[in-house]
């Protein structure tokens, strides 16, 4: 398997530490609201490369951590009057089912920062230790000048760093670039006891914490989305190589770095400044998580993905037809079949799901065996997420539509065909447009007349 890692910005082969365990970590989302696209295509991304890299290797461990420590959340609380942990616990879940509706399995592990505050103040005590932080004012700081790697991840200049940062400029820094690793918490704000005071953990701290305790350092990749390289990942690879004095060596943090392209509308990154985001919880009311997942997919992870209505539509389509071809298979008994080598190779090369995809259109026009097709399209289906649901459901099939049950249809459909058969063909047409009003399509196969939702 090939991917693109950032941090040495080119393609590689996938050489992983230990090929008996395969250790992936993806950041995951600060629960003080719903999550939006650019989250949900994080989440889909890391899932399927988890999915993809279990063909390949024996054993994958999967971690993608909660933030539910975070002034944004004591802003959401202060907002609504809500106990803080009310609301991490209620946006955990919503996050949990909303990605589930995505067909994204939960990580193997997920970490919540406020079940590690002994691992991120050890963490804090070796830094100083070590002259990479320092204490100033109940702050706990990462010095920046005393990690010679620093900007390794985002080539950032000095400068840039400090802009990009958007750090907030304090007479007790000793450099503008020093980051927060520790910050004390007034009486009605939510902290935690520490050899520095009463207070709680700055962000960038946190996943290096968790990430640490449960898949243990070096790692295999480290993933999260393109906003996520700088500053935080930057942060990371600072904090946890300076704790172990392997500042010179970024990789042994991370061998792998992976990161997905923002979610765009009219070519503009998604954000709430601009307010043309959209939330997964909201689409998932209004669309089949099926399709949302495949537009999620639809262009290269490493690519700006354009969120439109139209490529929502084509995903529908594409579906649509993957599933009427399944639909005609219906009577045929699948053969015992591996995901076809090319549809393979595809995701192997960077994980390239466009590619991927309409290799399974290729499938479905050069296959001649149905049993071999059918066995193929439900291979491909389970690794990419697809094709879960029964095709009739999935089309509208034998389904009850607007209070009309299917006994009523099928009757309807059973003096049609007797007005077929008597050569009364007008009947037949009245009763067709009865059907059609009600919002039923007919088919006339073979086997008989079927009916499904317009």
């Amino acid at each position: 398997m090939k991917l693109y890692n950032s941090l040495t910005r080119e393609k590689q082969v996938f050489a992983p530490i230990d090929p008996s365990h395969i250790r992936i970590y993806a950041c995951g989302p600060t629960v003080y609201n719903y999550a939006h696209s650019c989250k949900a295509r994080m989440a889909v991304v890391f899932e399927l490369l988890a999915r993809v890299l279990k063909t390949l290797y024996p054993r994958v461990t999967y971690a993608s951590n909660i933030t539910d420590i975070d002034d944004r959340i004591m802003e959401a609380a202060l907002e609504s009057g809500e106990d803080i942990s009310s609301i991490t616990q209620k946006y955990t879940k919503i996050y949990n089912d909303d990605m589930a509706s995505l067909g994204a399995a939960m990580p193997d592990i997920q970490p919540k920062a406020t079940e590690h505050l002994p691992e991120m103040i050890s963490l804090m005590e070796n830094l100083i230790a070590k002259g990479h932080a320092y204490e100033a004012m109940g702050h706990v700081l990462f010095h920046v000048p005393s990690d010679p790697s620093y900007g390794v991840l985002s080539g950032r200049s000095r400068d840039e760093q400090i802009a990009g940062a958007r750090v907030e400029i304090s007479p007790f820094k000793k450099d503008p670039a020093d980051f927060v690793l520790w910050k004390p918490s007034t009486p009605d704000q939510p902290g935690w006891d520490s050899p520095w005071g009463r207070g709680r953990p700055g962000w960038h701290i946190e996943c290096s914490a968790m990430v640490e305790k449960h898949l243990g350092l070096p790692f295999d990749i480290h993933g999260g989305g393109a906003d996520l390289k700088f500053p935080h990942h930057e942060n990371e690879i600072a904090q946890s190589c300076c704790a172990h004095g392997t500042q010179n060596d970024p990789s042994s943090f991370a061998k792998f770095w992976v990161h997905n392209g923002f979610v765009t509308v009219n070519g503009e990154k998604m954000s709430k400044s601009l307010g043309n985001f959209t939330l997964a919880h909201d689409l998932i009311k209004t669309h089949k998580g099926e399709v949302l997942r495949l537009t999620l997919l639809g262009a290269h992870y490493r690519q700006p993905l354009d969120w439109s209505d139209e490529a929502i539509h084509q995903s529908q389509k594409q579906l649509d037809g993957f599933y009427s071809q399944l639909h005609a298979l219906e009577n045929v008994a699948p053969s015992k079949e591996d995901v076809p080598t090319d549809i393979l190779e595809a995701l192997y090369d960077d994980l390239n799901t466009p590619l991927a995809v309409s290799r399974i259109h290729t499938l479905i026009k050069d296959e001649t065996s149905k049993e071999a097709l059918k066995g193929k399209l439900l291979a491909v289906g389970k690794l990419l997420g697809i094709l879960q649901e029964d095709p009739a459901k999935w089309l509208g099939y034998g389904q009850d539509v607007a209070g009309i049950d299917g006994a009523e249809i099928e009757s309807l459909l059973q003096k049609r065909a007797e007005a077929k058969t008597a050569k009364d063909f007008a009947l037949a047409d009245s009763i067709r447009k009865k059907l059609d009003n009600m919002g039923i399509a007919i088919e006339d196969t073979p086997q008989g007349p079927k009916w499904k939702k317009k």
